[in-house]
């Protein structure tokens, strides 16, 4: 396909994005309604009787086992880069979805720990690798797909279509647990209405693999092929040639995605923990999680308007913007959530996806103009997952850890603010990536 300016979106360019989007939703879908159900009701059942004395303990342990998953996403993003860019975007994206799809489906039927023992928090945490193992794989594809079909002009608005993956799969994840709690009672939530929405994801994955059979492959992937210039070791040209890339896309990402997880997981399950249990706030959960669903339209409408605004200010300008934005509001976001108002509460999520998105939108563009073609599959799939590892994975583990020694959610926000100057002075160390060429000529 032609990399000019073009007024108008193909039909195939519509089914490139979306099978990226769909594919996105589906795995973040699955992801989310884990890191859900860790705050709501993973520690009790099967955490909890692990430090029967001590609840604080139990809910730590739940948060690490949505973080242990993360140490798996490089080995995924290792392993599907390299198949990647050997055998195709495509074929990886569809065996990354289904493997996916079933650990998720299979947590959705594992006996708890009054069931089977010790066996419950084990099975549950080696299907949970097994999610980080497959979304290692998954973005890195999705981002490439999009951005490798795109008019040079429409880049960062055609990679920001997976990137709407993530607060389209929150809202289905949070929607569908708003929808059960408010349906069912306590007791039946806990005792088997949480296991619903993971065994839905076998419809999603259903629906998302139809629709990425109908995808063809990344026309820079099929330059590549006809030239026969596929490197015998890209791994190994990657660390070669590439280790600042690598460093500096993993930096851009902690920020984002550390604070991407206190949405998805840590706020709704912080404001609504009940007085008598050790809450501080002690919200009702069914309008939270509504509010939270809520707040993910911004998350949606921001990084659309994050990966257009970079085709235009361009992508490292875009990403600063995002990051002092969200260095601003940390602090008041939390102050609202202490506030123990449901307006507050949704006001101030709702304000942070601003920045939020802003620093997400533009990530799929700037990524694939970073890396030359031969190993860019393996550079933004690793690059993402070690952002993942030091951004987002524990913390929720980490925020749970400093509100039981400090006992205040401000330290949570201080802790926020760092990761985010650390991701603010790496994209600040980029060279504006907007226009680099995708193909081939420049390599060789």
């Amino acid at each position: 396909m032609s990399q000019t300016a073009s007024t108008s979106i193909t039909r195939e360019e519509r089914k490139v994005l979306a099978g990226t989007l769909v594919g996105t939703t589906i795995e973040w879908y699955d992801f989310f309604i884990y890191a859900q159900a860790a705050g709501l009701i993973l520690s009790t059942q099967y955490f909890g009787p692990l430090a029967a004395d001590n609840p604080a303990l139990g809910q730590i342990m739940a948060w690490a086992s949505l973080g242990i998953s993360f140490l798996f996403r490089p080995l995924g993003a290792i392993i599907a880069g390299h198949l990647g860019d050997r055998i195709g975007r495509k074929k990886m994206l569809v065996l990354t979805l289904i493997l996916m799809g079933a650990a998720t489906s299979l947590i959705g039927l594992l006996p708890n720990y009054a069931m089977i023992g010790i066996g419950a928090p084990i099975l549950l945490t080696l299907l949970r690798i097994l999610q980080g193992f497959s979304a290692g794989g998954e973005w890195g594809g999705a981002a490439l797909l999009s951005v490798e079909h795109a008019p040079i002009s429409k880049r960062g608005i055609f990679g920001a279509y997976p990137q709407i993956g993530v607060p389209v799969g929150m809202i289905l994840a949070t929607g569908v647990i708003w929808v059960l709690t408010t349906l069912l009672t306590p007791e039946q939530f806990a005792s088997f209405g949480w296991r619903i929405p993971f065994l839905f994801s076998v419809v999603l994955v259903i629906v998302g693999y139809y629709i990425r059979r109908q995808v063809e492959e990344s026309p820079v992937f099929a330059e590549l092929a006809e030239r026969k210039a596929e490197s015998s070791a890209p791994l190994g040209i990657l660390f070669k040639k590439n280790t600042k890339e690598v460093i500096l896309s993993a930096l851009i990402f902690i920020g984002n995605n550390a604070v991407g997880y206190m949405i998805i997981a840590f706020f709704a399950a912080y404001a609504s923990r009940p007085l008598d249990e050790g809450g501080s706030v002690g919200l009702d959960r069914a309008p939270v999680l509504l509010a939270t669903t809520l707040a993910s339209f911004g998350w949606l409408v921001f990084t659309m308007w994050g990966g257009a605004l970079s085709d235009k200010l361009g992508r490292v300008r875009t990403f600063q913007i995002g990051y002092v934005l969200l260095i601003v509001w940390l602090i008041p976001t939390f102050l609202m959530i202490d506030m123990a108002n449901i307006w507050m509460y949704g006001i101030g999520i709702f304000v942070l996806t601003v920045g939020m998105g802003l620093s997400y939108g533009p990530m799929s563009a700037m990524y694939a103009e970073m890396f030359p073609v031969e190993v860019r599959y393996s550079g933004v799939s690793i690059g993402y997952a070690l952002g993942a590892i030091l951004g987002g994975a524990f913390a929720p583990t980490i925020a749970e850890t400093l509100l039981a020694e400090t006992g205040s959610s401000i330290s949570i926000a201080i802790y926020m603010i760092v990761v985010c100057i650390i991701s603010l002075i790496g994209v600040s160390l980029v060279k504006e990536t907007k226009g680099n060429d995708l193909g081939l000529t420049k390599h060789h």
